[in-house]
């Protein structure tokens, strides 16, 4: 075999690693927008539910708290055990989360069974940037990375679509359907990416850098030579051994720095993942039903232009993992704060006109229903073309090989934790006003721009040995000169 078709046949073999890992991010997307189709019918009498304002918020957000808990600990625990089995638990949790969802009879016990399936989205959230970070060669980690968010925008994609088609079989979410009720279909469904997931972790290699971690350094050069298609082996390995004191168990305390007790690159790793949910980008597709009817959609109509939004979001995406390896990470981030702001602010200045109808939920004038329409998606392809894959990608290398599995639980946790936040808090803003909601949302998609401008660094085309404690951030995000 000649050389060229040797390095092809590896490059394929990274690809589909990244893309099985990636599946991870499936279950992500999966579980955080399959509630979009039944939260309505939760909130209704004819569930049995009859959810209230405050109650509704905490149903659907209550994934999170298990999602932050589990993103916390799976960092120390791939550490001790590896990068699978973390992996092969996740997808247990999923499953087992959507069987129980699915048949749950009250809503104490289907925040239970949610939260449990969050423990489990929680460490796939983790394990699946950090792996595909520590299998990819430098120069296509950035569109490795990104398949992450590829997969968590499809798994969006997927639950919608089968939350609209469950719906128009039923006729609506709360009918009957093959014996139960329409929503409860939606989250069971779950059950069959969950699987499918587990499967296949099982068949991927564990990651060099964790092997050198454990002294396994056969097994490691293995992987580096057949999966990362390294051309010297020893001398990576010997790299690899120089940034991580195989002799020490990494814990939360490497973390610990002078400032506000962590290291500068963690709290730029935890911002990054703070923005990302601060700016609002899922209320769109927690909430998407309700926001299409208040400008004047029915429940089918509605149902299909999200899924007709996270079809546009899916195919940003892939843009941006077209372009992150060319462009760069720093510049893609801030033409996407600068997109999002824009709007974002027009979406809070077309509901400002809005007006309440009857059933209290607030409804837009023309031509102001049409440009909230617009901008809504506009703020979709803006954020899913930059902050939807790039700080995934960049929470999968920014942080040095001693403290990245610790470093990227705890930047996660405190995603989910904003993702919470944020989904909880939305159903109480819209009672506001929507124009609070959407202004509170823009405010900080201008703040995330000043954040990336003068503390991102950029990471492109850098091996992951080179993402030391001198990468900390210097003013306008450029690392230290070595």
């Amino acid at each position: 075999m000649s050389t060229a078709q040797n390095a092809e046949g590896i490059r394929r073999k990274v690809i589909a690693v990244s893309i099985a890992a990636a599946l991870g991010g499936f279950l992500f997307g999966f579980d955080t927008a399959v509630i979009n189709g039944a939260v309505d019918a939760l909130a209704g009498t004819v569930s049995g539910f009859d959810l209230g304002v405050g109650l509704k918020g905490f149903a659907v957000s209550s994934a999170l708290i298990g999602c932050a808990v589990g993103a916390w600990f799976a960092g120390p625990i791939a550490n001790r055990r590896g990068r699978i089995p973390v992996m092969v638990v996740a997808a247990a949790m999923f499953f087992i989360s959507a069987i129980g969802s699915g048949l749950a009879f009250s809503v104490v016990d289907l925040i239970i069974w949610r939260v449990i399936g969050g423990l489990g989205v929680g460490a796939a959230s983790v394990i699946a940037p950090a792996y595909i970070a520590e299998v990819s060669p430098a120069a296509i980690r950035g569109r490795l990375g990104s398949l992450q968010q590829l997969a968590i925008v499809t798994g969006i994609f997927a639950a919608l679509l089968s939350d609209a088609l469950l719906a128009g079989i039923a006729g609506e979410a709360d009918q009957p359907l093959w014996g139960l009720t329409a929503w409860r279909w939606m989250f069971m469904v779950a059950a069959i990416p969950a699987l499918v997931y587990g499967l296949v972790s099982l068949r991927l290699p564990e990651s060099p850098r964790y092997l050198v971690r454990k002294g396994d350094i056969e097994k490691a050069s293995e992987v580096l030579q057949t999966v990362t298609g390294t051309v010297d082996v020893k001398a990576k390995i010997t790299e690899i051994t120089g940034t991580i004191d195989t002799e020490k168990s990494e814990s939360l305390r490497d973390l610990r720095g002078s400032r506000l007790g962590l290291k500068p690159i963690v709290w730029v790793g935890i911002l990054l993942s703070v923005f990302q949910q601060f700016v609002g980008i899922n209320v769109i597709f927690y909430y998407s039903t309700t926001l299409w009817q208040s400008v004047g959609f029915d429940e089918s109509s509605a149902l299909l232009t999200s899924v007709i939004t996270s079809v546009t979001n899916i195919v940003v995406t892939i843009i941006a993992i077209l372009l992150v390896d060319k462009v760069g990470r720093r510049i893609m981030l801030l033409v996407g704060s600068v997109g999002m702001t824009v709007t974002l602010g027009l979406m809070a200045l077309a509901f400002s006109f809005g007006t309440l109808n009857a059933e209290g939920t607030a409804t837009l004038p023309d031509p102001w229903a049409t440009v909230a329409l617009i901008c809504a998606n506009g703020f979709v392809v803006f954020f899913g073309a930059t902050w939807g894959p790039l700080v995934w990608v960049l929470l999968g290398e920014i942080f040095p090989n001693s403290i990245r599995a610790g470093a990227l639980a705890v930047a996660a946790a405190a995603q989910w934790a904003a993702n919470f936040f944020i989904s909880t808090t939305f159903p109480v803003f819209a009672e506001i006003g929507l124009t609070f909601a959407y202004g509170f949302y823009a405010f900080f998609a201008l703040l995330s721009f000043f954040f990336v401008y003068f503390k991102v660094p950029e990471t492109k085309g850098k091996e992951l040995e080179e993402m030391s404690d001198e990468l900390t951030v210097q003013r306008r995000g450029r690392p230290k000169p070595t």
